[in-house]
């Protein structure tokens, strides 16, 4: 019988290893429904589970597969690996120092246990984790851009964030992996030329890199260079089929102008992902640039963009002094932070690494029973269209994430969709006094892509911030927000939403 399941968890393995998730599963079900299965056929259906998406249930197997093998530092890791990803950070952490505890020095493990750490806001002993992990691997790629990056959030110096990886780049300079969180680390401190110059030389020599010519393809679109970008998309194209590639090429076409090819580019995407938030924005730009009305049907902005004013929240006297108190509390969980993250929205100010849910002051706890109300109310005003967010509305919802973004004189939200949600919020806590002024400063807008069309396209609908309000929209429409030039700040709540 050990035989039989040791073969079965090789074999699911090899099936993933392919990306063939149901027939992993097919092979390793039969053997992890047996109550003394053993750790390694229940660690590979957990991992089968995981590629399916199913995390929580991939979390209870990867938990009786540590149960299993309880001396196993590589079970313990995999449990708070998946944890991390959950953002239960409080367990993540705990399970990582097991598995370290058990003698398990992998660089993957110490990157796990500091992002976990990073999760609950200690950044310092976040920091020694991801150095702890360049230490077992002084070329791992992922922990140089943990680093990086929180390095860059607490200083804003970019010169120190990439020290240690310009470091690893001069040991291994053909290292494609490296030179794209180079590229990422210049992109996300605005020098976008930089980035570029970076991945063209890492694509000298790696010129079938898909990652190095998808992230070069949207460096282009950000010089505005749709051609160049192009070229990079067809050339990963040309090797992958990848979601990731499909959205670079469509990007690419609209950029050139060529919206009825990027129409079909879209159309395959959703084929393949029919809830892929990319897709759907892509889509809805391509037919807004054809003037085909279908494009009204998923933007249609005065159905789907809705505000509302929160009731105050048990314990507070009034509305004014619950959002000084949940001020407060927001505040002090910037505590040091003084720039944006890799890859988010945000110019100009800084993002929450904590997830918002799990934190345990009042004011914030406050927050996710307040805003239950409006939710409710939004999910029940929907009709039964067939627009993305109408067709996977069950009445219920589960929060995918929640965090906090504090803006200052200049900042701003660049345009972006949220990939990983399906609906999105944004809670106005404090807001510059030039919202009231000409010129929407500070105002959330819709329907602008990030990147220039042909012909251009503008936002089609803004939404004036107030404190109190609570603002919900489809994940999928593009959005943003216009710089504002006071001397001031904006502190918003912002949290994704899934169907439950």
């Amino acid at each position: 019988m050990a035989a039989v399941t040791a073969e079965a968890a090789h074999r699911a393995r090899a099936l993933l290893a392919l990306g063939r998730v149901d027939d992993a599963l097919a092979v390793t079900t039969p053997f992890a429904a047996e109550s003394g299965a053993p750790a390694a056929v229940l660690s590979a259906h957990a991992a089968a589970l995981k590629a399916k998406g199913d995390r929580e249930q991939a979390l209870r197997f990867y938990e009786r597969a540590a149960l299993a093998a309880p001396g196993s530092g590589v079970a313990q890791h995999n449990v708070a690996a998946l944890l991390g990803d959950l953002r239960r950070f409080e367990q993540a952490r705990e399970v990582a120092e097991h598995a370290l505890a058990l003698g398990l020095q992998a660089p993957e493990t110490h990157q796990v246990h500091g992002r976990a750490l990073l999760g609950l806001g200690a950044l310092e002993d976040a920091e020694r984790a991801f150095r702890k992990a360049l230490q077992q691997r002084p070329d791992y790629a992922d922990a140089h851009r943990d680093l990086a990056q929180l390095i860059w959030m607490r200083s804003g110096d970019s010169t120190a964030a990439g020290a240690q990886l310009d470091a690893a780049l001069a040991e291994t300079p053909g290292s494609a992996r490296l030179h794209l969180v180079k590229a990422r680390l210049l992109e996300a401190t605005g020098d976008v030329s930089g980035a570029a110059a970076v991945l063209a030389t890492a694509l000298r020599a790696a010129p079938a890199d898909v990652a190095l010519r998808v992230a070069a393809s949207h460096m282009a679109m950000m010089r505005d260079e749709p051609e160049e970008a192009g070229i990079h998309a067809d050339a990963a194209a040309s090797v992958s089929s990848d979601l990731t590639v499909l959205a670079a090429a469509c990007t690419a076409r609209l950029g050139l102008g060529k919206a009825a090819e990027a129409s079909e580019v879209a159309a395959s995407m959703l084929a393949r992902a029919p809830h892929n938030q990319m897709a759907w924005a892509l889509q809805a730009t391509a037919w807004r640039l054809l003037e085909d009305p279908r494009w009204r049907t998923v933007w249609n902005f005065d159905e789907l963009v809705r505000s509302y004013r929160i009731e105050v929240p048990p314990g507070w006297p009034d509305l004014p002094s619950y959002l000084a108190d949940l001020q407060e509390a927001l505040v002090d969980l910037h505590g040091a932070l003084r720039a944006h993250p890799f890859e988010q929205s945000l110019r100009g100010g800084s993002q929450t690494t904590q997830h918002l849910e799990a934190a345990p002051h009042p004011a914030v706890r406050a927050f996710f029973a307040a805003v239950d109300a409006p939710i409710r109310h939004y999910l029940g005003a929907l009709g039964e269209s067939l627009a993305p967010l109408q067709a996977r509305n069950t009445g219920k919802y589960a929060i995918a994430g929640a965090w906090s973004v504090l803006l200052g004189r200049g900042g701003s939200h660049v345009d972006h969709v949220h990939t990983q949600g399906w609906l999105s919020s944004a809670f106005y806590i404090d807001v510059p006094s030039t919202v009231g002024q000409p010129g929407r400063q500070g105002w959330l807008r819709f329907g602008q892509p990030p990147f220039r069309t042909r012909p251009s396209l503008d936002a089609d609908h803004h939404d004036r911030p107030l404190p109190g309000a609570l603002v919900q929209y489809p994940s999928y429409i593009w959005h943003g927000t216009v710089p504002f030039t006071a001397d001031e700040r904006r502190l918003t709540v912002a949290f994704d939403l899934l169907p439950a």
